[in-house]
């Protein structure tokens, strides 16, 4: 018997959410090439408000993210423009978040499964994947980036290692000897946390996050003291813009904020599933986004506006200025602080995706656990460093994977609140008979495809069309629009 399911989460309860095996509602019918214990509806959900505000946390304070934050104030607006855009901006990403949380968590069902309503049960490995390979990359980046306060660490106690440090003495693969062992130490250490399963992460971001707030609070007090209030200017870049002439400046800086958190909003019901309600997910994502973020910026900006009169020059890499301070303990606690955020934000945004994505390709032979894994060992293959030491590559491969992610937004969107009225069949997500209700034209829903093709393809153009560039910033909008706009019409007898 098929299970329609609307507004009304599974049960709630006490025990650990994750992927165990306790947890997994199997039924009879279950199609093994479809199903795991991991993909399976789950019996409990157990996650609260602060869980879901805690993994914002552990997504927002990161060394990527105080860059990015640092960065929206180096624009040449006012700092009372760049609050309005960072607020606009994480306004549009919570109510988005809100929109895909909702199906996952009503089902108890991970992103690449609640897939299979819109792209057919086998249709959505194809989401599934594109999402996975973004993750890995990401993955690969923001374990260097981790690696780098580790390296600090090493130099800081044992400065006879930095002949290890330099790649042309010691070297392979473009990467120090030390550089090695610093990324493979953090790559053992985030397998290790994620191994434990979903309960130990969330365990992990319920403390990290308020963690890193501590120490960079310490860390803003203490710069601002020894810089005087007076001496501090927020308006890091200075005031280029005025009046309507801001506007697109601002609307860039909205763009970018959704943009830099499109790859954990699109996958999010990887998380909102384990909410006890959908209220609980609201409220988690109202804390966490953007009384969190702005919090957060603010926060990030002051420190780095007082590197200025402190050090002598503004520094906007964390590390780099957790390195400067005269005090061991400082750079201990700094370095330790910012190696824990980094590993926060890539447990919760480039580790479970993949998990998930990879498991749903074949689950019988690939668990979460396997799945994860071969996004962290793929991570070290593709040399992370290379790609992050040359910016123009990174940045051409992750926008054309980037503009993937607001069509598959969309067609999700589309096809869950319009064309299905928030109604989902469970079971026949399960399900390989071809009168299954997701089973489409050998289960691919052409429709999806058809719809995915010039959506992505629009605001590819956009990335390697140098006349279309300015364009670029808004790929994931445009790619969005489209998606949704076209799956509608595809589906307009529906």
């Amino acid at each position: 018997m098929n299970t329609a399911v609307s507004s009304t989460p599974l049960a709630g309860g006490t025990a650990p959410a994750g992927p165990h095996h306790d947890n997994a509602l199997i039924k009879p019918g279950y199609d093994p090439r479809l199903t795991n214990e991991d993909l399976a509806p789950l019996k409990r959900q157990t996650w609260g408000q602060y869980n879901i505000f805690a993994f914002w946390m552990s997504d927002v304070h990161s060394v990527g993210g105080y860059i990015t934050a640092g960065s929206l104030f180096a624009l040449g607006l006012s700092s009372w423009q760049v609050l309005v855009a960072l607020l606009v901006g994480i306004v549009i990403v919570q109510f988005f978040c809100n929109l895909v949380a909702k199906p996952s968590q009503v089902t108890g069902t991970p992103y690449p499964v609640i897939c299979r309503a819109s792209f057919g049960v086998l249709g959505a490995n194809i989401p599934a994947i594109i999402r996975g390979l973004i993750a890995v990359a990401w993955y690969g980046i923001q374990t260097y980036l981790a690696s780098g306060a580790f390296l600090l660490l090493a130099l800081h106690f044992f400065p006879n290692l930095a002949p290890y440090a330099d790649v042309a003495q010691h070297g392979f693969a473009g990467l120090s000897s030390l550089g090695w062992l610093a990324f493979m130490v953090m790559w053992v250490l985030q397998a290790l946390v994620f191994w434990h399963g979903m309960e130990a992460i969330r365990k992990f971001i319920d403390w990290a996050g308020p963690a890193v707030y501590v120490v960079m609070a310490v860390l803003c007090g203490w710069l601002v003291w020894k810089a005087g209030w007076k001496n501090i200017d927020l308006n890091l870049g200075g005031v280029k813009f005025q009046g309507w002439d801001a506007l697109p400046v601002m609307l860039s800086a909205i763009a970018l904020v959704v943009s830099y958190f499109s790859g954990p909003m699109l996958n999010f019901g990887d998380f909102s599933r384990y909410g006890k309600s959908f209220d609980a997910v609201k409220k988690g994502n109202f804390w966490g986004l953007p009384i969190n973020f702005v919090f957060f910026s603010l926060l990030t900006v002051v420190t780095t506006a007082a590197t200025l009169p402190v050090f002598g020059e503004l520094i906007t890499d964390p590390v780099h200025t957790v390195s400067k301070i005269d005090s061991t303990t400082a750079v201990v606690l700094g370095a330790l602080t910012f190696m824990i955020a980094t590993v926060g934000i890539n447990i919760v945004a480039n580790f479970v995706s993949p998990a998930f994505d990879f498991s749903n390709v074949a689950p019988q032979h690939i668990s979460w656990r396997t799945g994860g894994m071969i996004a962290a060992v793929g991570s070290i293959f593709i040399t992370p460093w290379n790609l992050y030491a040359n910016p123009e590559v990174i940045h051409y491969t992750l926008d054309v994977l980037g503009s993937f992610i607001g069509p598959l937004f969309g067609i999700l969107i589309a096809d869950y609140y319009f064309v299905r009225r928030q109604q989902v069949l469970v079971d026949e997500l399960y399900t390989m008979n071809s009168r299954g209700a997701y089973w489409y034209s050998k289960g691919y829903n052409p429709r999806a495809i058809w719809t995915l093709i010039p959506s992505a393809l629009v605001p590819i153009l956009c990335v390697m069309v140098p006349v279309l560039r300015p364009a670029a910033n808004y790929a994931w909008f445009i790619g969005m629009g489209l998606g949704f706009v076209i799956y509608l019409a595809l589906n307009r007898k529906s």
